[in-house]
């Protein structure tokens, strides 16, 4: 088997993106895993006719990238999308109770989430003046613009469940690029707001919610199965050298170690071990990425007969304050999103512990995860009887924390990666941790890969310069 062009190391859905979108475009690439299957955290359980995932549960896009893929691969097909309006009901915890987040500005006027005060505060938005601090936080930012109690009530609980992150420590410019860049052009977030609508363009759009008929799984095995892409499981990279003419990749494998030899390697793993691999050769790039946090995070799914629920569950689920309860970050009604996830008369719930604000979790055994969730559930959602069945998952550095200065952070590893032609890292630490943003970078990457490959003179396939358009079909930051 000759060498390929490519060598992603790391077959989660950053990897597979990046390899997809080049096999697309008739580029060879190998992907090694050193799992017994690809897709990293991406898992889709079925057992009992319930289906749960052991970490993302959805997708949520507005990117051309990712409905060009969903399209081309043939999944549209396989979608199914969150019932009801885009408007569906999301709840933060407030006071014991659950409380509507409103999700356009004249609904806050009238929510009971903020007070008088609050409502004050943010309607003076337009007045506050702009930001010098590129470093800002995103309580300093959010603090800045809209008032403390904004921040504490609704924004602090979006930073901590999705992203398991502490607004206090994260970088505003990696968090809300979007904000900051709107206050930067503007000197306002209501007035840019404005404008965009006016000029009907795309600030915040609205989300396609969706998953797929047998899991978020069906993603990883449609990148996986791209012609043109060679997906090796239990191939763990143990070395990565540069040649004169690229790179020289070496690993343990199943049939013993092996060596290949690639233009192109897309470093596509945790940040520690990308560092490992790149010790021998550049120790402040390694430093670089070693330093990257990240939060632990535990899954816990909980069945019920829905005769013993007594909340409607109407809507997404909700999100946990820090000051109501730091362990739980949130909850998803996931049976409510996706009825075909339980059971009929069945309710299934999938619940989050730990992340930045709560890293003690980690060292909760199962049944006191359960007790303590049935503590907080039980009045929430008057629940009258015990969970029939129970999936924990645990995930030791669950996502990235883009916490201190961080976009300097990824300029500096950007400078080093410049100084190793043919050497790309690609991974939830550069670019977002969702799906979506993973695929939109994984599109980038290849883009750039494919005209490197072109611009060194190496011979490359017909469909690499018909099928692979050099035009953006989407901005990316990766």
């Amino acid at each position: 088997m000759s060498d390929p062009e490519v060598i992603v190391i790391g077959g989660g859905v950053s990897g597979l993106s990046v390899a997809w979108w080049l096999a697309e475009a008739g580029i060879p690439v190998e992907v090694w895993d050193e799992a017994d299957q690809p897709g990293g955290k991406i898992a889709t359980r079925a057992a009992g006719g319930y289906l749960t995932e052991r970490a993302a549960s959805l997708m949520l896009n507005f990117r051309p990238e990712v409905s060009r893929l969903l399209a081309a691969t043939g999944l549209d097909a396989d979608r199914v999308s969150c019932p009801g309006p885009p408007g569906s009901p999301r709840y933060v915890l407030q006071g014991g109770r659950l409380v509507p987040v409103p999700m356009r500005p004249g609904a806050l006027v009238r929510s009971p989430l903020l007070s008088l005060r609050g409502k004050l505060r943010v309607l003076a938005e337009p007045f506050v003046p702009k930001g010098r601090r590129p470093e800002e936080t995103v309580s300093e930012f959010v603090q800045r613009r809209l008032g403390r109690e904004l921040l504490e009530k609704t924004m602090e609980p979006f930073i901590a469940g999705p992203l398991a992150s502490d607004p206090d420590l994260a970088s505003a410019q990696a968090v809300l690029p979007r904000l900051k860049a709107i206050e930067q052009r503007y000197a306002s977030l209501a007035l840019g707001i404005f404008v965009h609508r006016v000029l009907k363009r795309r600030t915040a759009p609205i989300h396609e919610v969706f998953s797929f008929r047998n899991g978020l799984a069906t993603l990883i095995d449609a990148l996986a199965a791209a012609p043109g892409v060679r997906v090796h499981a239990r191939h763990a990279a143990t070395q990565l050298e540069p040649t004169r003419s690229g790179w020289r990749v070496t690993g343990n494998t199943p049939g013993g170690e092996r060596t290949l030899r690639a233009r192109h390697v897309v470093l596509s793993l945790p940040a520690a071990g990308a560092a490992t691999l790149l010790r021998p050769f550049d120790d402040e790039l390694e430093g670089l990425l070693r330093g990257i946090e990240y939060a632990s995070l535990t899954v816990v799914h909980l069945a019920f007969d829905r005769s013993t629920v007594h909340h409607p569950l109407k809507g997404t689920g909700f999100l946990v304050p820090r000051a109501e309860c730091p362990q739980l970050t949130g909850c998803q009604w996931v049976s409510s999103l996706f009825p075909c996830r339980a059971p009929p008369g069945k309710a299934l719930m999938t619940c989050y512990l730990g992340g930045a604000r709560a890293p003690e979790t980690r060292e909760w055994d199962d049944d006191r995860c359960i007790a303590a969730l049935m503590a907080w559930l039980a009045p929430l959602v008057k629940i009258t009887a015990a969970p029939e069945r129970v999936w924990i998952d645990r995930h030791e550095r669950a996502l990235p924390l883009y916490h201190g200065a961080y976009p300097g952070r990824l300029g500096a590893i950007a400078a080093r990666l410049a100084n190793w032609p043919g050497l790309h890292v690609a991974a939830n630490y550069r670019g977002g941790v969702s799906i979506r943003d993973r695929i939109a970078c994984g599109y980038a990457m290849a883009q750039g890969i494919r005209s490197a490959l072109a611009d060194s003179g190496a011979p490359l396939p017909a469909a690499a310069f018909r099928s692979f358009p050099m035009h953006a079909v989407g901005g990316s930051s990766c």
